[in-house]
């Protein structure tokens, strides 16, 4: 059965979580409960024993009663990919009689009849510099920087234009005035107009696209 509860036990935390850090050891203890009237023996089980040193790796519960396994994950040279781990543990279970001292080496082989339920335990590798909502305070931080960016240049740009405008509608007063001081209009001043108008029309064009919103 898979999860960290079955019929004859419960597991807490669901999941084993350490602290990675380089060349240091990082523990995780689970607590075992017997959910039973009946004594319980356990057995852990991991994909990579050479990684782990768990204590007790075997144990008998009393009906009702829980006991603490401890996990230490040794040392390790280097980081795992992306920090993540594939590392897997099995928590055996099965009913034995009360007055049992020592386990037998078949208490756990379910070939010889008995019934074992087993709880599938994933390991999780922590930053030590990460704390819970950190990343989601981070990200949410982000957010409301790049939303001010976006604002404020979504400003500039509306008073960029606005300016553009203002200064076209000067261009064409001047035009007028121009034109009924003097009626021939000179070319050069049509020549500048003109290149001002280009400019402005390119800066319309450059501030329009691609918008903001």
């Amino acid at each position: 059965m898979s999860g960290a509860t079955n019929q004859l036990i419960s597991v807490s935390p669901p999941e084993l979580r350490f602290q990675f850090e380089l060349d240091k050891q990082s523990y995780c203890d689970l607590k075992v409960t017997n959910s039973t009237e009946h004594s319980v023996a356990f057995k852990v089980k991991t994909t990579s024993p050479k990684k782990y040193f768990v204590r007790p790796n075997t144990g008998i519960i009393q009906p009702w009663d829980s006991c603490f396994i401890r996990v230490t994950l040794q040392s390790q040279k280097e980081y795992p990919p992306d920090m993540q781990c594939k590392d897997k543990f099995l928590l055996q279970s099965t009913i034995v009689n009360n007055d049992i001292d020592e386990l037998s080496p078949d208490t756990f082989n379910k070939e010889s009849g008995r019934t074992v339920e087993e709880s599938k335990l994933r390991v999780v590798y922590i930053s030590p510099h990460s704390s819970p909502g950190h990343s989601e305070d981070f990200k949410q931080s982000s957010d409301f920087t790049s939303n001010q960016a976006l604002q404020r240049i979504k400003d500039e740009r509306d008073a960029a234009v606005r300016q553009t405008q203002q200064l076209l509608q000067e261009l064409e007063i001047m035009k007028r005035r121009r034109n009924r001081n003097d009626p021939g209009f000179s070319l050069k001043f049509a020549i500048v107009v003109g290149v001002i108008g280009l400019m402005v029309g390119f800066l319309l064009k450059l501030l329009s696209s691609p918008s903001v919103e």
